[in-house]
């Protein structure tokens, strides 16, 4: 026998299925967008110091090497979308620190990146939640190479 609840609870189990869903998809999705933003800035960095590496390697003298090596991690970074203003960039030279395209040596060139939470409104200041990117490459310029 149907009682006069029945028909005033009619639909709801619809509405709070709707409602339910948007309140598990939305925190889903906004995880998503975050975690593809932290992936996409590790593959930016990660390929910029490889390149970076490499191109210091190749240049023609020491002068010109940092200039490249920038070049070449912006390319790098802004495939993947990463501003490369907002990477901090070092190279250090083993075992010779001024000399780094000495026979024998070791180029290493770090990076570092700070990717903040996507979709955060800019009035909350610069104190957005982020995370910390870094990579680093490793070349070894040859013991059999001409000194440049």
């Amino acid at each position: 026998m149907p009682g006069i609840h029945d028909k005033d609870e009619a639909g709801t189990a619809l509405v709070e299925a709707v409602w339910l869903s948007l309140l598990l998809l939305v925190p889903l999705v906004y995880v998503l967008l975050a975690v593809f933003d932290l992936q996409r800035a590790s593959y930016g960095v990660s390929g910029a110091a490889r390149a970076a590496a490499r191109a210091y390697s190749l240049a023609p003298d020491e002068a010109s090497a940092p200039g490249r090596a920038r070049a070449a991690a912006a390319v790098a970074l802004r495939d993947q979308r990463v501003d490369a203003n907002e990477v901090a960039m070092a190279v250090r030279c083993r075992p010779l620190p001024g000399n780094c395209l000495a026979p024998g040596s070791f180029i290493t060139v770090e990076l570092a990146h700070q990717v903040r939470l996507p979709l955060v409104p800019s009035a909350l200041g610069g104190g957005a939640p982020s995370f910390r990117v870094e990579a680093s490459h490793t070349v070894g310029y040859g013991t059999y190479r001409e000194d440049r």
